[in-house]
Formats: structure tokens, C-alpha cells, sequence
């Protein structure tokens, strides 16, 4: 902090500052403006600097700067071919593993086909989620209110999401022993 302003911190408080009457709004400044304009400098410090900084706007010699960085815009196109090429590469690598991953799955179902073609047709099934038979919208009525939000909530024909994590420890509660699902249709 600059010495003037900690002389004016010191300095005692002018007379009836604070009393002063709202009708005097128009009235010029007086002489205490220069301790304005003392903190106005000392928050905000003018941009003319003769040396550049290096966190700061002034920087005359950014085109030097920026031609020690990168020489010629050449070394530029040749850095930016570079990325293009690194991300072409990238993006062959996993489309050929996701394209090998579908072979492997193709010969699989093939392979079911052949062996099992009940499971094969079961398999690829297309079931609508919304439809339900008649035994099943009359057990729907008989759950209770959170067992019916949660077959409503489960899609048939995906993995059931409450099935539990396996896990290489079991949990600190143990087993429950008392615990008896209740009857989902399929």
C-alpha cells in the first residue's frame, strides 16, 4: 500500500462527513476528490509499462514471441497434419475393433443357430415393452404399490437391474436369510 494513502487512513475524519444533508447532492467536490483519485491509482495502475510482463496485456513483442514458438506457419501445418493424421489413426483403431467385435458376435448367433435354433429365434425375439398379456395385468393388480412400480419400472427382455453386483467379498450385513422375492412374470 502507498504511503499516501495510509497518511490519509491516519489522518483524522472530517467534520459532519456523514451528516451531510441530501439537498447538497449537486454541489461541486471538494477538496478530499484527490483521495479518490489516490485509492482509483492504487486499485487500478495505469497499462503504460516500458518492459512487457508476461501475465499481463502489454505485450509489443507477441510476434517475436510467436515466431521463436513456431518458426514458420509451414512447422505449423505440418504440427496441425500431424494431429489430423494422430486422430485418423485413432478412430481406424476403433472402428476396426468395433468391427471385429461385431464378426465375433455375427459368428456367435451363427453358431447358436446351428446348434439351438429355439434359443437363436428367443434370443432375437422382438418384444414390445408395453404389451402385456391378460394373466399379467391381473397380477399387476394384486402387487402392492411398490412391487407394481417396480415391474412397471422393469423392461422384460433386458438384464434385471436388481440383480446384485457380484462382488470378490461379501457385504458386511451378511446374507438375509428372511428376504423372499416375489413372483415377476417374464
Amino acid at each position: 500500500m502507498s504511503s499516501a494513502l495510509l497518511q490519509r487512513a491516519r489522518a483524522p475524519p472530517a467534520l459532519r462527513v456523514a451528516q451531510a444533508s441530501v439537498r447538497n447532492y449537486a454541489r461541486a467536490e471538494p477538496a478530499t476528490a484527490d483521495s479518490k483519485d489516490l485509492i482509483r491509482r492504487a486499485l487500478y495502475p495505469s497499462t503504460i509499462r516500458n518492459k512487457p510482463t508476461p501475465t499481463g496485456t502489454y505485450r509489443p513483442d507477441v510476434a517475436r514471441a510467436l515466431l521463436r514458438a513456431v518458426p514458420h506457419t509451414h512447422a505449423h501445418e505440418v504440427i496441425e497434419r500431424a494431429w489430423l493424421l494422430h486422430k485418423r489413426h485413432v478412430r481406424k483403431a476403433r472402428d476396426a475393433e468395433l468391427a471385429r467385435k461385431f464378426r465375433c458376435m455375427k459368428e456367435a448367433m451363427d453358431e447358436l443357430e446351428r446348434l439351438a435354433p429355439h434359443l437363436h429365434l428367443e434370443a432375437n425375439k422382438r418384444e414390445d415393452p408395453r404389451q402385456r398379456s391378460k394373466a399379467e395385468m391381473e397380477r399387476g393388480k394384486a402387487l402392492s404399490t411398490p412391487q407394481a412400480r417396480a415391474l412397471d419400472a422393469r423392461i422384460r427382455g433386458l438384464f434385471p437391474r436388481e440383480l446384485k453386483v457380484p462382488t470378490e467379498t461379501p457385504s458386511r450385513a451378511g446374507w438375509n436369510y428372511n428376504y423372499e422375492p416375489f413372483e415377476r412374470p417374464i
